[in-house]
């Protein structure tokens, strides 16, 4: 997000997560368009910052300027990088932990377990995001999830029914599941599908997306 009057419509709409991308190379790079101060005068309980490799003590430094709620490393960052945050962050503050996803996957997502509080699924890119394709959300089938999940990588109005759909198929399937992989995404994390262009929301296709969930 890079707009502060489509902000405050999202918040009145009651969208759980608002992202704010500081990935410099990003197109959606949010200092380009806001201020520190800004964002941390935004009255919500989920703003999440978006990194890609960034120091600690820069993460650190964002999110307590930017009153920020949940971070989300979106990057190449190991299970040593994640510890060294947690230990240095305050206890209010979440840990995202995206995982890109190709045509396999093959993390083990139980060691970077104690550390955060909840995994992404996105598709993989070289960019680090932004691609506006999905993945095969099967290979999710296989893994053992351990934490709640957040589910990106070109969603759109286009697939949410085959989306909702695999979910709801999952959630009959693997009843006996649930508590140890919970099939069911927590949220869906969704982008460029929804953009005018860059960092501009198409409000509209937001409110459909609401309204089919």
């Amino acid at each position: 997000l890079t707009q502060l009057n489509q902000i405050q419509e999202l918040i009145s709409l009651g969208v759980d997560f608002l992202g704010f991308i500081f990935y410099e190379k990003s197109p959606r790079f949010v200092l380009n368009y806001l201020s520190l101060e800004e964002i941390k005068l935004i009255q919500h309980q989920g703003k999440v910052g978006v990194f890609v490799n960034e120091t600690v003590d820069k993460i650190l430094e964002i999110s307590e300027n930017a009153g920020l709620n949940l971070l989300q490393l979106h990057g190449d960052e190991d299970e040593n990088f994640v510890f060294k945050l947690m230990q240095r962050l305050s206890k209010d503050v979440k840990i995202i932990k995206v995982f890109r996803i190709g045509e396999t996957f093959s993390f083990q997502l139980s060691i970077f377990n104690p550390n955060v509080d909840y995994f992404l699924f996105d598709t993989d890119s070289q960019s680090f995001g932004g691609t506006g394709q999905t993945f095969d959300w099967n290979i999710l089938n296989n893994l053992e999830i351990p934490k709640p999940y957040f589910l990106s990588g070109g969603i759109s109005l286009e697939n949410i029914d085959e989306l909702l759909n695999f979910v709801k198929v999952n959630l009959h399937e693997n009843k006996t599941l649930t508590k140890l992989n919970p099939q069911k995404p927590l949220t869906l994390d969704i982008n460029s599908k929804f953009e005018i262009e860059a960092g501009v929301k198409d409000l509209e296709k937001i409110r459909l997306l609401m309204d089919k969930i």
